[in-house]
């Protein structure tokens, strides 16, 4: 667990690294300065309105505890184990099994499980799979990705005036001289590099949820046999709606990944997750 959160420091160091050097090379205070506060302003909308987009955007529905026993007991058993406010239960109408929680904090949380997922799961995996859910809620998961992607943000600001510098004349610079290069490693090279590291954020965060998911109930083969059925599910049901750009949100991809590389995967492989947890002494 100590490993991850390690891990997560030092991706965001990097991240925030990454930023200083652009905005340096890009030439100015004023300029970092405005797309900071633009790339803050709209993240944290998006933080903080998150969570009903999201649900709106895949038709989830919230239930009440008389509609949905068994999920509402599993999640309050969960809750009462992670110390941590019962969160809104929510289903989605799609046969692709998974699952995702959303919230700017615990006591706005949300827990959204599809009709898949509760066909396909039993009541041990299931609860493996909210342990993951809530362990996301409780180590604020949220909060960081936002951070991730206001950073990310600002860097993907920055090259787009790097791009436009560089067709009209390097802003000003020496075409002949090395800033041109520059200019140039700025406006394509540098968002590359931080699309790649808040992508290894996402997957760290979810190597974390398990190991917190699994030990907050005693038990990581639960959730590792839960990955393994999703894993195959998701392959039978891809989702059909919804934006990819969410896919970090689910506990295992919910799209067809085919053909994309580990690199750019919101998630960890899936049997190095499944390996984890067995590995794991609680």
């Amino acid at each position: 667990m100590i490993k991850n959160q390690i891990k997560t420091v030092l991706l965001l160091g990097a991240l925030t690294g990454l930023l200083l050097g652009a905005g340096q090379l890009l030439g100015g205070r004023q300029g970092l300065v405005i797309g900071l506060i633009f790339a803050v302003v709209m993240n944290f909308g998006s933080y903080w309105f998150s969570d009903k987009i999201v649900l709106m955007m895949y038709k989830a529905k919230e239930v009440k505890e008389s509609e949905e026993p068994v999920l509402y007991g599993l999640v309050k058993e969960v809750a009462d184990l992670a110390k941590l406010p019962f969160p809104k239960v929510y289903i989605i109408p799609t046969e692709n099994p998974n699952a995702f929680a959303t919230g700017r904090n615990p006591k706005h949380a949300a827990i959204a499980v599809t009709n898949g997922i509760m066909n396909l799961l039993n009541r041990d995996e299931l609860k493996g799979v909210i342990a993951h859910e809530m362990a996301h809620v409780k180590n604020r998961d949220i909060l960081i990705s936002t951070i991730a992607a206001t950073i990310a943000g600002v860097i993907s600001y920055l090259a787009f005036f790097a791009r436009w510098g560089a067709i009209f004349g390097g802003m000003g610079r020496d075409r002949d001289s090395g800033n041109m290069f520059e200019l140039l490693a700025l406006a394509i090279i540098t968002p590359l590099i931080a699309t790649i590291i808040r992508l290894a954020i996402s997957r760290s965060r979810e190597y974390l949820a398990d190991e917190t998911g699994a030990k907050t109930i005693h038990n990581p083969y639960a959730l590792a046999s839960a990955l393994e059925k999703l894993h195959n599910g998701v392959k039978r049901n891809p989702l059909r709606f919804g934006n990819p750009s969410t896919s970090s949100l689910f506990i295992v991809n919910p799209f067809s990944a085919r053909g994309m590389m580990k690199l750019f995967s919101t998630h960890p492989d899936v049997h190095e997750r499944i390996k984890r947890l067995e590995e794991l002494r609680i």
